[in-house]
């Protein structure tokens, strides 16, 4: 049984070595019939198309708007119809302006299709953009975004539900994870997961406690990615599984979300019993709390290095800012 489920997830990560492109060129990456994966363009960009129209999570940053546009368009001819953003941030964000002004909004193509309300079918003729109230309001405020790059749509609550190309989508709200403002977008009928920054490959995640994250909400987040996932189907010419779309980096399994939860709880379990024992911020620093992971995810230099996690991940235990 191990050797079939290495020899399925070999064949998932050979598909997903497609992401492995130089410089700034996009690769896109066929995940199941007709969802799509987007990498190189800032964050990874989720590609649903059928019968409506294309249905986006997140954009990109704005600079990679044009490929991005370029490389939709090579998997469909149908509009832009609705873009869902995971997060606040810049290169989950950036394209909103100008994706959702290729687009169009969904009320031609609305007839027959449940679950769209009337707020949906506004948004000046072109593609409704979705995120949580808290995305918004990090958007608007000091600091923010250009109005042009706000989403038009909110949601409040727990979840937003919705069907788009006769599929059922679940926008659900992950508090306090890497921000206050995280979503996972659950793509039911296809069985795609996308996590946004919730999980990044390409480094520890980015978690801020002057944002609303925590590491207990990161970790509570993954619980529930895992809830929803289905493990690989147990046979050599089966690629029945649910696929995982990080912000960054390949397209996962549950085996790779489940190492990836591990190691963040067991890098959560060694910081919170050095503060415990009352070690300083400093101390737990130079004890290298994360050593058995620094190779696959660390940084000492850059935007986010491994000192910036422990110290997020010790000030979110301690509940300081």
């Amino acid at each position: 049984m191990t050797a079939v489920l290495a020899v399925a997830a070999g064949a998932l990560r050979a598909r997903a070595q497609q992401l492995q492109g130089s410089g700034q060129d996009l690769e896109i990456v066929q995940v199941k019939p007709d969802f799509y994966m987007i990498a190189g363009a800032g964050a990874n960009i989720a590609v649903q198309v059928g019968s409506l129209g294309a249905i986006l999570v997140d954009t990109g940053t704005a600079e990679m708007s044009d490929e991005v546009l370029a490389a939709i368009g090579k998997l469909t001819r149908q509009p832009i119809r609705y873009i869902i953003n995971t997060s606040a941030e810049p290169d989950h964000v950036g394209g909103n302006q100008k994706l959702s002004k290729a687009g169009a909004t969904v009320l031609s193509g609305a007839i027959g299709q449940r679950g769209i309300d009337e707020d949906t079918l506004t948004n000046g003729g072109a593609a409704s953009i979705l995120a949580h109230e808290n995305v918004l309001q990090r958007m608007s405020g000091p600091n923010g975004a250009p109005e042009a790059l706000w989403p038009t749509k909110v949601y409040t609550g727990q979840a937003y539900s919705m069907y788009l190309n006769d599929a059922g989508i679940q926008v659900l709200y992950q508090p306090a994870a890497h921000s206050d403002g995280d979503s996972i977008v659950f793509f039911r009928q296809p069985d795609v997961i996308v996590t946004g920054d919730i999980v990044d490959l390409n480094r520890f995640p980015v978690i801020d406690p002057a944002k609303g994250g925590s590491i207990q909400g990161e970790i509570d987040a993954l619980n529930h990615v895992l809830d929803l996932v289905i493990p690989p189907f147990p046979l050599v010419w089966q690629e029945a599984r649910t696929f995982v779309l990080p912000g960054h980096g390949r397209v996962m399994d549950q085996h790779d979300l489940v190492d990836y939860r591990d190691m963040l709880t067991i890098v959560r379990d060694l910081i919170q019993d050095m503060a415990k024992r009352g070690m300083t911020l400093e101390q737990v620093k130079a004890a290298n709390p994360a050593k058995a992971y620094r190779t696959r995810y660390g940084a000492d230099s850059g935007p986010w290095t491994t000192d910036m996690f422990v110290a997020a991940v010790y000030n979110s235990l301690a509940g300081k800012q």
